[in-house]
């Protein structure tokens, strides 16, 4: 067995709890208009590497990753489950904690396992309404709330993630909506407000490929401000 792998981050501080080796897998089926990872779309990219490669390598910085752990990023790395769930076994065996960043888009009947075997799932709701979700993505929402169910059902923690984009997913009603949705589920133990910015902007130019949100701009610091008071309503902890 082996998995694609896109690139590794030995000290990556944004990617769940403490400092984390980092493993973005490549390929996606999601087409976010607000990607700053589309060098990662692509199935045939990346390297090939085993589950004993890859743990190896991670053993080399368990002394500096102690406080934190490994997370599983993308790409989606839930359409390679099998490698990830590999990978997370041996990590279970050496006392490293886990995470798994994920737009819940892989139906649970190819993921289950891996998810079974993580300590923690960074969820990415693209937005609660589903047909704005396949318009900001290319599909739908359904996958995602059915992910959330079985780790709810499963008490795996989750930090839920959102991207603030204005004209997409700013709207204050449908994040109140959002936000009483989610409030039925225990094992949320984060909000994650993530700003939309343009990072990503050059990548998409040098792939060739069309940047619709060009005239987009990013959120102010007074509406993340807002949506985070929101969230904080019913009792989040929202960041």
């Amino acid at each position: 067995m082996t998995g694609n792998i896109h690139s590794v981050e030995t000290c990556g501080t944004l990617d769940g709890p403490g400092l984390r080796y980092v493993i973005f897998l490549q390929g996606c089926q999601l087409r976010c208009k607000y990607c700053h990872n589309p060098d990662t779309w692509d199935f045939n990219g990346g390297k090939q590497f085993t589950p004993e490669e890859v743990i190896e390598d991670i053993l080399k910085y368990k002394s500096f990753i102690k406080s934190g752990g490994v997370t599983f990023s993308g790409g989606e790395p839930l359409l390679q489950a099998e490698f990830v769930k590999e990978v997370l076994k041996q990590c279970r065996k050496y006392g490293i904690h886990t995470a798994i960043d994920t737009s819940g888009s892989v139906p649970l009947s190819l993921c289950a396992g891996a998810l079974d075997e993580v300590d923690l799932v960074l969820l990415d709701i693209k937005h609660i309404d589903t047909d704005m979700c396949k318009t900001l993505t290319g599909m739908g929402n359904e996958n995602t709330i059915k992910m959330l169910d079985y780790l709810e059902k499963k008490k795996k923690d989750v930090w839920i993630r959102h991207v603030i984009v204005p004209g997409f997913s700013e709207e204050y009603v449908v994040l109140e909506k959002m936000a009483d949705f989610l409030s039925r589920y225990t094992v949320i133990r984060k909000i994650e407000l993530l700003p939309f910015h343009k990072m990503g902007e050059y990548k998409w130019k040098s792939l060739g490929f069309d940047y619709e949100l060009l005239n987009t701009k990013e959120p102010t610091k007074e509406s993340i401000n807002r949506i985070k008071n929101i969230f904080k309503k019913y009792n989040f902890n929202v960041v």
